[in-house]
């Protein structure tokens, strides 16, 4: 069975590798990131993210001053229908801190995951295989995807 038709009328929290490997077409991951996509923008199920994930995204465009890049990944997050986008709350930061206590990972990624389980997100798409030790969410990682 396709990711589509698993995502259908869910909800996908999008951690920043994903992004980065569809805008910049990645073509390791673009048969799997181009059907999710399509999918999405079909409006069979709905993307979230951080605004961590926006911060993260434009450190490197805005580096080497790619202001094409900067204006896509900016258009992509904080202009779709079919992708929310959840600012860092106090109750967000509070589960940051708990996830970290309990699992050591880095600030970032308990932060990505607090925004996925208190966006309400059904999934939690990454490429960091050291977050499937999470268990509040589903994590799907996009090399196991592979194999």
């Amino acid at each position: 069975m396709g990711l589509v038709k698993i995502f259908q009328d869910k909800t996908v929290f999008l951690d920043t590798a994903p992004l980065i490997y569809y805008i910049e077409a990645n073509k390791k991951y673009s048969n799997i990131l181009d059907k999710l996509f399509a999918g999405n923008e079909q409006k069979k199920f709905q993307f979230s993210t951080s605004v961590l994930t926006l911060m993260e995204l434009l450190v490197h465009p805005i580096r080497k001053k790619e202001t094409k890049l900067i204006k896509e990944y900016e258009s992509i997050l904080c202009n779709s229908s079919t992708l929310d986008i959840y600012e860092i709350s106090i109750d967000i930061a509070k589960k940051a801190a708990k996830i970290r206590a309990e699992f050591g990972f880095k600030t970032p990624d308990s932060i990505q995951l607090a925004t996925a389980i208190l966006s309400n997100s059904d999934f939690f798409l990454t490429n960091d295989k050291s977050l499937k030790s999470f268990k509040d969410i589903e994590i799907i990682v996009l090399d196991d995807l592979l194999a």
